[in-house]
């Protein structure tokens, strides 16, 4: 465990009245408390980036068989699980752009008393994965971008700027009509993930519900939503010289399988992985096909 680590009790923490095992934590990171899990020892360190409506459970099936060689780092970003949903703030820091969770990235890498890692990413935890190579190379080994959303979605996605402070101004308004939307549309929009529907059991949906309502939930979403601008990351993409593999499902219909193929494609020294019989979150529908490509990556890289 790092020193600069918190572990709230012997054994369970608990926060907001839900315990949780041992083996997760709390750092403080520009202005947020993160939750995060740690395991195994040595490098290279793997940090393990979630998609929207999701948590750090994601990884669930790989996070203890990759750290078996390597260091291995997963956490709620900011707006989802655990971690805190303080309101942005000039003073402290706190904002929820794409390019603010970038720089806590890193900063969570450097708290972590390491000052590189390999960047893993599905839906827009790839987005960011990738946005944080291209802001901060000298601190990324390489990327792995499973159903990254590069080219749709979160990524292109602007909030025009002379709409912004009428927005703002009717914040309250807004987070609650959102708040609404998500509670009555979650439990589709999470299923509409998977390939094989059967796959996921309604007690692992019911967590990830239970893991992003946690709080004043709505109004953070609310700020991150706010803050989407197109990142043009498609312009960006020939500027990248680290090693890449991108990992599809070839039945992935929230980031539709051509869109990552066509990544993997312009992006330089990438490899392309496609998963058959298998939607948008190949390290859970299909754990087994995603370790065996990210091993191989992994092995690539550390040589």
């Amino acid at each position: 465990m790092p020193e600069n680590a918190t572990l709230i009790a012997p054994g369970t923490y608990t926060t907001n009245g839900r315990q949780a095992s041992v083996d997760r934590h709390f750092i403080e990171v520009n202005g947020f408390t993160v939750h995060y899990r740690m395991a195994g020892t040595g490098k290279p360190l793997v940090v393990l980036l979630h998609g929207s409506f999701l948590s750090l459970r994601s990884w669930r099936f790989v996070l203890d068989e990759l750290a078996k060689n390597a260091t291995v780092v997963a956490f709620d970003r900011p707006a989802f699980g655990f971690t805190s949903r303080p309101l942005p703030s000039t003073a402290t820091g706190v904002s929820y752009t794409p390019e603010a969770q970038s720089d806590l990235v890193i900063a969570l890498i450097k708290k972590l008393g390491f000052s590189k890692a390999v960047l893993v990413g599905n839906s827009t935890g790839g987005t960011l994965a990738l946005l944080c190579a291209l802001r901060y190379p000298q601190h990324v080994d390489g990327l792995v971008l499973a159903g990254a959303m590069i080219y749709s979605g979160y990524a292109t996605s602007e909030v025009p700027a002379f709409m912004k402070p009428a927005m703002k101004a009717l914040t309250p308004l807004f987070s609650r009509l959102m708040k609404f939307l998500i509670t009555r549309l979650y439990n589709r929009n999470i299923r509409g993930f998977w390939y094989n529907k059967e796959r996921l059991s309604d007690d692992v949906l019911a967590a990830f519900r239970s893991d992003l309502m946690i709080g004043d939930w709505s109004r953070a979403f609310w700020e991150l939503f706010s803050e989407t601008h197109h990142l043009r990351l498609n312009e960006k993409l020939k500027t990248m010289s680290l090693p890449s593999l991108v990992i599809t499902g070839e039945q992935d219909l929230t980031v539709k399988t051509e869109e990552s193929i066509r990544l993997a494609r312009e992006l330089p020294c990438a490899e392309l992985v496609v998963v058959s019989d298998c939607g948008h979150l190949p390290h859970e529908e299909q754990p087994q096909a995603f370790l065996v490509a990210v091993r191989k990556f992994l092995k690539s890289v550390t040589v």
